[in-house]
């Protein structure tokens, strides 16, 4: 027993398990019901895609506003770092904010036309659907707020980067491949009914 524990500090120790890996299942969880399975990724992804620019963004924005000369909202100042240009309508904190309020869809879809405006490299990357009707604003508001627990775009967290990757492809695999629906015009039309109404 004691041996389990001590390979248990090892692992989180060397960055392998980052510890938001039960995270993402609980994001999935408060989908669960609301979608499909295989669309859990795409609200669940683009949300973390969001909390990690925003995240190295924030981490630079604090570090200009202490140096004496910078300008925390010149977006050279990021450029120069490689780090994304996040308008103040997509900075998590913001979004977190009105995370309970029922237009969260339509805002989360603002800030990522926004972030496609102000970082072209973006553009018709970014799912800009969370205000559809399907997608409980409820369970999306909760959404945020677990996904806005998990450390991922500043220093510390960005060192784990290949664990982190590997940990959401794990997670975006294991979920189970879109189901095949059905349309009404799945049965093959018979072409010799075609023929006889010439």
């Amino acid at each position: 027993m004691a041996r389990g524990k001590k390979s248990e500090k090892k692992t989180a120790k060397n960055g392998a398990n980052l510890g938001f890996e039960q995270t993402l299942w609980q994001a999935a969880d408060k989908l669960r019901g609301n979608m499909d399975a295989s669309d859990y990724k795409h609200v669940v992804l683009g949300l973390i895609f969001l909390k990690y620019i925003s995240d190295a963004f924030e981490e630079r924005h604090a570090a200009l506003k202490s140096e004496p000369h910078a300008d925390p909202e010149d977006r050279d100042e990021y450029s120069a770092e490689n780090v994304f240009w996040v308008p103040k309508a997509a900075r998590w904190p913001k979004l977190q904010a009105s995370a309970k309020q029922p237009g969260i869809g339509k805002l989360l879809d603002e800030a990522m036309l926004a972030l496609e405006k102000d970082n072209p490299g973006l553009k018709g990357v970014l799912p800009k659907d969370y205000a559809r009707e399907s997608l409980d604003k409820h369970r999306l508001g909760e959404l945020i707020d677990l996904i806005g627990t998990i450390g991922l775009g500043d220093k510390e967290s960005r060192s784990k980067d290949i664990s982190s990757v590997a940990s959401m492809n794990t997670f975006s695999a294991s979920l189970p491949p879109p189901k095949a629906k059905k349309a009404a015009s799945s049965t093959p039309r018979n072409p010799s009914s075609n023929s006889s109404s010439k």
